[in-house]
């Protein structure tokens, strides 16, 4: 009976420990969560900027191609108009 009593109480000490094991380990993991959710979070707003920044990059190409175009354009029509006038 007595040997039974210690069975049970070494039992319970070896779960007591094994729970704050457990416990150390869940706060541990959680710390590990908060800091790679917070990793997530910068990498999102950094692609959310580079796709904005792409986005503004493409719309000043455009701009440049129709300048140049519109430049060519007239330097057709100013050829064209000082050939025919002459």
């Amino acid at each position: 009976m007595l040997g039974h009593i210690v069975d049970t109480l070494r039992q319970m000490i070896f779960l007591l420990r094994d729970v704050e094991q457990t416990r150390e380990s869940v706060a541990a993991l959680k710390e590990q969560l908060a800091a790679t959710n917070e990793v997530v979070r910068q990498l999102s707003y950094d692609v959310q900027h580079n796709k904005e920044a792409e986005r503004h990059e493409r719309e000043k190409l455009v701009l440049r191609l129709e300048n140049s175009l519109l430049r060519m354009e007239r330097q057709l029509t100013e050829k064209r108009s000082g050939r025919g006038g002459k």
